[in-house]
């Protein structure tokens, strides 16, 4: 069942059994590749790094916000590209900026 509120759909919003709704802007997504291997402001800087996200929007790589230069997060609020993926070993995982969770 569809529940319409105007022109919203309540059905495109919500999540299955009251999860949380799915973010949209996975749908917005090109494929890209990184356009570097490492953070390219933390270098100039001399800092570390302890994680490297990638932007799925233009492929921008920069460190994670528990780094001191959280440049992955600059990149967001510079450019508003939402969406931005773990690279390197571990678990793949992907950050929504807007929606502030994993996606």
């Amino acid at each position: 069942m569809t529940l319409d509120a105007g022109e919203a759909s309540a059905t495109g919003r919500a999540g299955l059994n009251g999860q949380t709704p799915r973010c949209n802007h996975m749908d917005l997504l090109p494929n890209v590749e990184p356009r570097a291997s490492e953070c390219e402001e933390c270098l100039d800087s001399g800092r570390a790094w302890t994680r490297l996200l990638m932007c799925l929007t233009c492929g921008w790589v920069a460190c994670g916000d528990d780094a001191r230069g959280g440049h992955a997060k600059a990149h967001y609020q510079e450019t508003d590209h939402p969406v931005v993926a773990a690279l390197g070993p571990g678990p793949a995982w992907r950050w929504c900026y807007v929606h502030r969770r994993t996606v």
